[in-house]
């Protein structure tokens, strides 16, 4: 009789490449409801190319543009709220003169 002894296979896994993000909805909010100083367009701009490395397998490129967009949506949010914070009061203040 033969005996079977257990045989060691090894296989190599590929590594995983990073699944990077490009914010092209957040972009295009911020390019349509959110857009000081054009920020919400230049985010949609960065989130485009980013989409294109992407699809192009450059993932370090499509990161970088990734990270910009994101940055660049951060700031056309917080200064989009402070601006209407800003208009708000001084609505709110305008109105109060008129009823003064």
């Amino acid at each position: 009789p033969t005996t079977f002894s257990p045989t060691a296979t090894s296989s190599v896994q590929p590594q995983p490449v990073p699944n990077s993000r490009d914010f092209l909805l957040w972009s295009f909010f911020n390019a349509m409801y959110c857009n000081p100083l054009c920020l919400g367009f230049i985010a949609l701009v960065f989130s485009v190319k980013s989409r294109d490395r992407k699809m192009a397998n450059d993932p370090a490129t499509a990161s970088s543009y990734g990270r910009t967009a994101k940055q660049l949506n951060i700031a056309a949010l917080c200064l989009g709220i402070v601006g209407t914070i800003i208009c708000i009061v001084l609505l709110a203040i305008y109105y109060r003169s008129l009823r003064a």
